[in-house]
This record gives structure tokens, sequence and C-alpha cells, in this order.
């Protein structure tokens, strides 16, 4: 039989990872495996130039319809094409940045306006479930359109955020990174890109702000030998970057720096990583991650995201994940009305997941 492109990949993915049996005691220390969430990006949403006072009535319809549509799937059944079953409630929503829109434009009339989008995103996604009009839990990142230089307004108020934001486990000493447990799964939110490595001394096209340094001791810290699932999120889409690295060569304006991407996958090593999260290219891709620009048969599980409510277009995408019974099943919810209807796309992807280390 011949594997059309979709097929292939969803084969790949259930074939990377394996899995390692557990006894009852190991099951009950670890906590059961039963974790499922949302995953959207590049919400950017938008206030009018002329009136900044004001968002623009696409990007309002279209991200209350994406907030409504996530309230409305728990407990609705999903089709055969795209595995069956019903959506679980999910423990929250994780948002790959791009919150806002014109968080990377300087002047008077943009800095109103960021404030507005912002008003405009906290009051739809809220934070803890209760506070907005989201019913679950928001967990995110900056993109480029929230803060490149990582002083804008969108950071300073994540930085606020994390200060009340539930069940976190580590914050970075910036306040801007964190981690938290759905347990036994851990997650940690990056930011913009992972960098910087520091015996690498040329500025960055977008600011890390110690994301890695983060990573490594977040790792160590909650994760260590323990081979526990670990799930990452940030903005920027991680393939074109994977080059190889020229530590003496001078600053260019690719978005992320080779070498810290290098350094990013090399902390990654020791640990069962089961899911990349990112956004940014509006387009969904879903890959395996060895560390280079290409494809790969084995490496990391990646999962690159549409834009979920972008005000200039009617097509617009999320993920659901449920991680269950040492099986991560993704799939993705799609629309091409802003979210007026939406459709399960006819597949699945489907990969092992590995509670522990294997002796």
């Amino acid at each position: 039989m011949t594997l059309n492109r979709r097929e292939f990949l969803a084969a790949s993915l259930a074939s990377a990872c394996t899995l390692t049996p557990l006894t009852r005691a190991e099951t009950r220390a670890q906590d059961s495996l039963d974790v499922a969430f949302f995953f959207v990006a590049d919400t950017h949403y938008l206030a009018e130039r002329r009136e900044p006072k004001k968002l623009d009535p696409r990007s309002v319809q279209t991200n209350a319809a994406l907030i409504d549509r996530l309230n409305e799937l728990p407990g609705k059944a999903i089709p055969d094409a795209a595995g069956g079953g019903k959506a679980a409630l999910p423990r929250g929503v994780i948002h790959g940045g791009d919150l806002i829109d014109t968080g990377d434009k300087n002047g008077p009339d943009f800095l109103a306006m960021q404030q507005t989008e912002w008003a405009g995103f906290a009051a739809d996604f809220g934070l803890n479930g209760k506070d907005g009009r989201l019913k679950y839990p928001v967990y995110e990142v900056h993109g480029n359109h929230d803060s490149p230089a990582g002083d804008g307004l969108v950071v300073k108020k994540i930085i606020e955020r994390n200060k009340k934001r539930p069940g976190l486990v580590n914050v970075s000493k910036n306040g801007l990174h964190y981690s938290w447990d759905w347990k036994p799964v851990h997650f940690i939110a990056l930011g913009i890109v992972v960098g910087s490595v520091p015996t690498v001394k040329r500025k960055r096209r977008y600011n890390p702000l110690d994301s890695l340094d983060f990573l490594i001791a977040d790792l160590k810290q909650n994760v260590g030998d323990s081979g526990r699932p670990v799930v990452i999120v940030h903005h920027v889409d991680v393939a074109r970057y994977s080059t190889p690295p020229d530590p003496e060569g001078p600053a260019t304006n690719k978005e992320w720096d080779p070498c810290d991407v290098r350094g990013y996958h090399d902390a990654l090593k020791a640990f069962n990583v089961v899911a990349i999260l990112y956004g940014h290219t509006h387009a969904r891709n879903i890959f395996h991650w060895d560390g280079s620009p290409r494809k790969a048969q084995q490496g990391v599980p990646v999962f690159n995201v549409a834009k979920s409510a972008h005000f200039s277009s009617k097509d617009q995408a999320a993920f659901y994940f449920h991680l269950r019974d040492e099986e991560m099943i993704v799939r993705e919810l799609k629309t091409s009305d802003r979210w007026q209807t939406a459709i399960w796309t006819p597949q699945m992807w489907k990969s092992k997941i590995a509670l522990k280390k294997s002796r």
C-alpha cells in the first residue's frame, strides 16, 4: 500500500518513540497519564490605527468565535476519520505567541494600539479559566509581533501574569519564562526563541532573554534522570535555522541564530521530549527534528500549528492534544469561515510515550 504524504507523516511519528512498560507501583508513583489540551497561535489582536482604542471588527469576530469553539468542544464527538471518541476536558490552552499584531512597531499610534490589542487578548483568553471568556487556564509565550526586542508591553504583561498564573513550578529570574506540570508531563514556555549560547557574542535579531539558560536549569531541576515526558513551547519555527553554526561569523538578520538552535538541540538530547510546539509560520507542519533542517525519520516530534485567529484570513486552525495510556494523539480543528463553523481534519498523528526511562 502506498501512503500519501499525510499518512506517511502520521505513520513515521507513530514509530518514533518507544514504549517502556511500567509496573503498577511505578504507574502510581508517576501518576496515570491523562492530559488533554489545546494549542493555538497567532491570534494577532489588531486595533484600528485611526481609532487606536477600537479593535478591528475582523479581529474581534475571529478571536471571539475561536474562544466559543474551544469552550464548546469538551464532550463533543470526534469523527471516526479523525480517530473517533469524544474531546476530553482540557487542562488548559497553550498559546504559541503573536498574541497581538503591532507590538513590533513604534510610535504613539502603535503604542496606543498595543494597549487596546492586549486588553482584547486579556478579556478573551483571561488567565485562570475564570477571568475571561475562555473557560480554561491559558499558558502563552510572546512572538515577534508582541515584543521582538523583549522590552515591549506584552513581555511586561506576561511577567505580571506569571506572578498569578496557576500551577507554575518554576519561573526564570527575569520573570518571563516558566514551567508547569500536568502530571506526569512537564511543560516549559520559552518565549520567542531559545538562546543565547554564551560563547557567541553577536547580537541576535530577537532577544532570547536567557531562555536557554532557563531551559537547561529547569530540565535539571524538574526532570533530571526521571525520563518523564516533556513538552516545550516557543514561537519561532526551528527547522529553517538548523543550519551549520558559525560562532565567529557576523550578526545576520536570521530570526534565530543557528548557534542558539544547536545549543537548544544539544540541551534536549538527554531528555524525553515528546513534543515541541510553535506557530509563527501560519501553516501546519508536523515532522521529526534531529537537529538538521530536513524532516527526519527519528527525533523530537514537532507540531507547527497554523494561524488560529489572524484578522486577514478566513482560514484558521488549532491543535487538540490528548496524552493518555502511554500514547499521544494529536488532531487538528480547522475553519474556512473565521470559526463560524469548524471541522476536524480527517486524520490524526499518534505516537507512543515512555513515561519512565528504560533500564
